[in-house]
C-alpha cells in the first residue's frame, strides 16, 4: 500500500460504501495510519491508497503514539454545516502544495466505527476542514477543485508539474495506464 500522487485516477473516482466491518478492513486502516505517520499527515482517505471504499481516517496530532486521537469514519454522512471560513489546506497527494479553500466552520457529521457503531461528531477549526477535505476525497473531490479560479492559477505549474511526473511513469511502465487503474478501481468498488 502506499499513497498515490495527483493525477492517479483513484482520487475522482466517487468511492463505493464499505459493507463489511472485517479483519481485512481493519488491517487496511492500520496501514493507512502508518502510511499517514510517515508522511506527517493529519488525515488519509481510503482512494488516497487506491481503495474506493468511503473510508478516512484522522488524527490532528499526526502523533502515532497518540492512538486515542485517532478517529475512523466510514460511510461518513455531513448532516449538518454552519459558517464559512476560509484556511490553509495541503494534501498528501499533492506534497508540499497549499493553497486556501473555502470550508464550512463547523459540520456536524455521523459515521460508523471500526466496532461497527454509528457516531455522530459535532466538529470545528481545524477538525471540520480536515474532515471536509477527507470527505470530499471519498466523493472523488479534490482541494484544489475548492480553490478560486485565482488561486488555482496560482498553483497550476506545481500541479502541472504532477501530471507530467505522472505521465512519464506511465510512459516508462512504471505505473499502468488509466484505463488499467480505473478497470482495477471499479472491479475494487463493485466487490466492497
Amino acid at each position: 500500500m502506499e499513497i498515490v500522487l495527483y493525477p492517479h485516477p483513484a482520487l475522482h473516482f466517487k468511492s463505493a460504501p464499505v459493507r463489511e466491518i472485517d479483519a481485512k478492513l481493519r488491517k487496511t486502516v492500520e496501514e493507512m495510519f502508518e502510511l499517514m505517520y510517515a508522511a506527517n499527515g493529519i488525515g488519509l482517505a481510503a482512494n488516497q491508497v487506491a481503495l474506493p471504499y468511503q473510508l478516512f481516517i484522522i488524527n490532528l496530532t499526526a502523533d502515532p503514539d497518540q492512538k486515542d486521537e485517532e478517529i475512523v469514519f466510514i460511510n461518513p454522512n455531513i448532516k449538518k454545516r454552519r459558517g464559512q471560513v476560509t484556511g490553509e489546506e495541503g494534501c498528501l497527494s499533492f506534497p508540499e502544495l497549499y493553497g486556501p479553500v473555502e470550508r464550512s466552520k463547523e459540520i456536524t457529521v455521523e459515521a460508523y466505527n471500526l466496532k461497527g457503531q454509528l457516531l455522530s461528531y459535532d466538529l470545528d477549526d481545524l477538525a471540520s476542514r480536515a474532515v471536509q477535505h477527507e470527505n470530499d476525497h471519498i466523493e472523488g473531490v479534490l482541494f484544489i477543485d475548492r480553490m478560486t479560479k485565482e488561486e488555482r492559477e496560482k498553483v497550476a505549474p506545481v500541479v502541472d508539474d504532477f501530471e507530467r511526473q505522472f505521465r512519464d511513469a506511465q510512459a516508462r511502465e512504471k505505473t499502468p495506464s488509466d484505463a488499467e487503474l480505473l478497470k482495477e478501481l471499479k472491479k475494487l468498488a463493485a466487490g466492497s
